[in-house]
């Protein structure tokens, strides 16, 4: 009979039932609580020296960390008493008169209260009125709110005079996971202690003492694998750990752990890696099928994918990680290995696609085929080069082969001419690929202008020299510059212009503006940009504290009035108004002048008249 047999059988003789992990080796003093979380226990050890006490003390972090089994710890050490000691203390080791009640969560001056369920201002003002009450047997009267973040703001603002100023018998002890729903006018009169997560080293000590204790067969692969699924929490740790003990019979295997949990083997997740960084689709997805038939769940796989890879580029800078016991063995050797042969911008490029790709196969129908969509597009970009390699190489092939011409095609190459990459190409895996050498005439890459990117590749074998550059074109108004964004097509800018830029002052290569309210904070650079591009010429946009004159909206449209105010005095206009009772002028339209009335435009009467005056032949719209 096995242990564990032997403790349920006698359990179930006993009548007192099992108690779980997490609930069995609950820590009870200071000493179990510095797993993880010294800095908080140095702090409270010096104050208690001290006997600098805080009246309100609160306890953040993550489920599972320990922050209600804190708040009983330290409710032990305010009310610590022996036969030798009567005074608050962290030296918990020899148990005191109220210390089992306390841990127990029964004694009668230490009240616990769980604010998810007592969210009321009702809640609060019972507690106001018991704090002036004496306690009963212990020192303090100690109130622990859990969650405290759910209480109301109601609740919160009739606790604060009383948290302020409690009497010298009572304390507080708050404990919550979002601490920032919490009011700052209670956080500044506690003090906080944020309780950090366990790391996963830390947990596979702490799963290996209970596993001893408990007399349990455990593999030090399984518990790793248990202590990063618990994700730095102790008590979601030790209930899979008591999940693994039940679904193993006894004994916590790596292999029954794995399948419980759905995960991908550790070491095949390191195959599926470097298949991915030698661009071996094919094999790739032989892998994951594998993995997928082996019961591993897709998102598993992509999500421990994305995990090695934080880790091979965590190694090429700290390469201490490597010791984490948390590692397997062959995680930490082809890690180190994967860290000195792939490039940072590749395992970048990898974890950023992962990252895209992981959402994807969670939300899809179908997750096993998305995360092979996932997978082929990742073995496709290990064989492009990064982005500032690509960039690096054409400039290289502008500067030192601007002057070649390409060969021409010779028929004993295969066909056609050969491009010839020189520089220094970027490793694009762990493997070196040799270069083939080209079998006939060869032709320079060079950079070209692409006047049309979507018709047009970056680069391509030269046929002809590079144009000149376009003569400068004049701009002398806001306005010329509104018809040049309409004469290349940029709409955007022409209607951004048009809308919101006040010119100050405008010469060639200089353009003070004043912004209208609603602009883009990008429109100056973006406008410098494309007068560069649209002139040929170098543009300095700065904006003015000047008013400027009214944009070429505001400008228009007091034209347009004008017009509509010249016109309601026209005489004929005001008689057709006032026959038709309702009537208004809706628009005004000043017809182009045929060619014998341009040359009558030209006399000096006509000179004389006002821009906004309604002439002869002039269309109003009512």
């Amino acid at each position: 009979m096995s242990d564990t047999e032997r403790q349920s059988k006698d359990a179930a003789s006993t009548g007192t039932g099992y108690r779980v992990l997490a609930r069995k080796y609950r820590p009870k003093d200071f000493t179990d609580l510095m797993v993880g979380q010294e800095p908080m226990v140095q702090t409270l050890t010096n104050a208690f020296e001290t006997g600098r006490i805080a009246q309100a003390y609160m306890l953040t972090g993550v489920r599972g960390v320990g922050k209600t089994t804190t708040a009983r710890i330290l409710a032990r050490a305010l009310n610590y008493k022996t036969a030798e000691i009567d005074k608050p203390t962290i030296d918990l080791r020899i148990p005191g008169e109220h210390c089992q009640a306390i841990m127990e969560g029964r004694h009668v001056d230490v009240i616990e209260m769980d604010a998810a369920s007592h969210t009321g201002i009702d809640d609060i003002r019972e507690i106001i009125e018991q704090v002036r009450y004496r306690p009963v047997s212990a020192r303090y009267k100690v109130y622990i709110i859990d969650e405290v973040h759910m209480l109301s703001t109601q609740a919160f603002n009739g606790l604060l005079k009383t948290l302020e100023e409690p009497p010298e018998h009572v304390k507080f002890i708050f404990a919550t996971t979002e601490i920032r729903k919490v009011p700052i006018t209670v956080l500044s009169r506690c003090q906080r202690f944020d309780l950090r997560r366990i790391s996963a080293s830390d947990l596979v000590g702490l799963f290996t003492t209970i596993a001893l204790k408990e007399g349990i067969e455990a593999e030090p692969d399984a518990l790793a694998m248990i202590a990063r699924a618990a994700e730095g929490s102790a008590r979601d740790g030790l209930s899979l750990l008591d999940q693994a003990i039940a679904h193993g019979s006894g004994a916590v295997l790596a292999e029954t752990v794995r399948g419980m949990l759905g995960l991908a083997d550790r070491a095949r997740i390191v195959d599926l890696f470097h298949h991915i960084v030698k661009g071996d689709v094919a094999a790739a997805l032989s892998e994951f099928e594998s993995q997928y038939e082996a019961g591993a769940n897709p998102v598993a796989v992509l999500t421990d994918l994305a995990d090695f890879t934080h880790l091979v580029t965590r190694l090429k800078y700290v390469p201490d990680a490597a010791n984490d016991p948390s590692l397997s063995e062959i995680e930490r050797t082809k890690a180190a290995e994967f860290a000195q042969g792939v490039a940072v911008t590749a395992l970048s490029r990898i974890w950023q696609m992962l990252l895209k790709g992981i959402p994807e196969a969670e939300g899809s129908s179908r997750p096993a085929g998305a995360a092979e969509m996932v997978l082929i597009r990742l073995a496709h970009a290990a064989h492009l080069p990064a982005p500032e390699d690509a960039a690096r190489r054409l400039a290289e092939f502008s500067e030192t082969n601007g002057d070649r011409r390409p060969s021409a095609p010779s028929g004993n190459g295969g066909g056609g001419a050969t491009v010839n990459y020189q520089g220094n190409l970027a490793a694009r895996s762990t493997e070196s690929i040799p270069r083939p050498q080209p079998a006939g005439p060869t032709a320079m890459l060079r950079a070209v202008p692409n006047p049309d990117p979507q018709s047009m590749p970056v680069g391509r074998v030269e046929t002809k020299p590079t144009e000149a550059p376009k003569p400068s074109v004049p701009v002398n108004s806001i306005s010329d510059i509104a018809n040049l964004a309409g004469e290349r097509r940029d709409a955007k800018i022409k209607a951004l212009v048009r809308n919101f830029v006040r010119p100050v002052r405008i010469e060639p290569g200089r353009l003070d503006v004043n912004l209208t309210e609603g602009a883009p904070g990008t429109l100056l650079n973006e406008l410098a940009v494309k007068l560069k591009e649209w002139t040929g010429i170098h543009w300095i946009v700065s904006l003015s504290r000047e008013a400027g004159q009214p944009t070429i909206v505001e400008a228009e449209a007091s034209a347009k009035a004008q017009q509509v105010s010249d016109a309601r005095q026209d005489p004929d206009v005001a008689a057709i108004l006032a026959q038709f009772p309702g009537a208004k002028i809706i628009d005004v339209r000043v017809r182009a002048p045929e060619p014998d009335e341009e040359e009558e435009a030209k006399a000096p009467a006509a000179a004389e008249s006002d821009e906004g005056d309604i002439l002869p032949g002039d269309d109003i719209i009512f």
